[in-house]
């Protein structure tokens, strides 16, 4: 596990899934990214932030119009504030070329990050969805160095026709499973915490912001869970987390 240390104010965000059909959510973002640079002292962003992402190499070679505009605009918050970029399960294959292009660093999956409050574990959220069996074994193949290997010496044709096969197969994956499998397993979510000594945990992905307070195991917990973001279809959605004096809070957009 990465440790971090930051002060002052942190803002995280998740989910955003940015691609060439999200004008609407590409502009909230673009705000929320001049927001940040003049409001936190530190930005991390918790992963899919892409919709799809079949490699740095691919990206940075030849980089369509919608992605030059988002890479000019993290390059921008990068040159104000330290700004993180995590891998969730759309757009894991991010690598460093990515982040030193940006002028931003790579956040690791599991991070304990100390604020001037408390500790708190940060993460792209996946790892507790436990009860999603068949997700967890799709996971451990695709993030395999081996697999990335491979998927990575491929052209580019059959990169993203691989990548839109994943994504169709999960969406439809997704209709058929009840709603408890895709959340996260309170079992490893009370294991997260006692493995890790914490009483905060802030992660997306299950795409059900809210902060959840327990007496659990090792006393007080709060789970947070950041928003996703989606402008381009209704309902219009997005958010972010604020960690400051105040404590740990969500802001929303509408």
């Amino acid at each position: 596990m990465n440790k971090l240390r930051l002060p002052g104010t942190i803002w995280l965000a998740s989910d955003i899934h940015l691609g060439p059909a999200t004008p609407a959510t590409w502009g909230k973002f673009q705000w929320f990214l001049e927001q940040a640079g003049a409001n936190a002292d530190a930005l991390l962003l918790c992963g899919d932030i892409f919709d799809a992402w079949i490699g740095d190499d691919v990206a940075l070679d030849a980089t369509p119009p919608w992605l030059a505009q988002v890479f000019s605009a993290l390059k921008e918050t990068a040159s104000k504030i330290p700004v993180w970029i995590g891998r969730g399960n759309r757009d894991f294959l991010m690598g460093q070329a990515l982040a030193k292009f940006l002028g931003a660093h790579l956040l690791g999956d599991i991070v304990r990050l100390e604020t001037d409050q408390e500790a708190i574990i940060v993460s792209h959220g996946d790892e507790y969805c436990t009860d999603d069996t068949s997700y967890q074994r799709f996971k451990r193949l695709v993030r395999h160095p081996l697999t990335q290997g491979v998927f990575l010496s491929l052209g580019v044709a059959t990169r993203r026709k691989i990548a839109d096969y994943a994504r169709r197969r999960s969406m439809s994956s997704h209709a058929a499973k009840a709603a408890y499998v895709m959340d996260v397993n309170a079992q490893a979510v009370q294991q997260a915490f006692a493995r890790h000594g914490v009483a905060t945990l802030i992660h997306g992905h299950t795409h059900r912001p809210a902060i959840h307070r327990t007496d659990g195991d090792t006393g007080l917990q709060r789970r947070v869970v950041l928003p996703d973001w989606d402008f381009d279809h209704p309902p219009h959605r997005g958010g972010w987390a604020i960690i400051d004096a105040q404590g740990v809070r969500l802001e929303y957009l509408s």
